[in-house]
């Protein structure tokens, strides 16, 4: 099945909601380094709450 990458919150990869988890699992890279930038850049609380709020949860594999 070949599914396009989407960004979403990581169902697997989460400290408070999956944003973190879910940029990192997009864009290929590791959570920790999304999570220290999260962290270091002021503006980007604001952007976590939104994105929090408005990015769609990822389905739940069964495996």
């Amino acid at each position: 099945m070949n599914q396009s990458k989407t960004l979403r919150k990581s169902a697997t990869d989460r400290s408070l909601h999956g944003v973190c988890g879910g940029i990192a699992e997009f864009l290929g890279v590791s959570s920790f380094f999304v999570r220290v930038i999260f962290l270091f850049i002021p503006a980007c609380l604001l952007i976590y709450i939104i994105l929090a709020n408005t990015l769609p949860d990822s389905p739940e594999r069964l495996s």
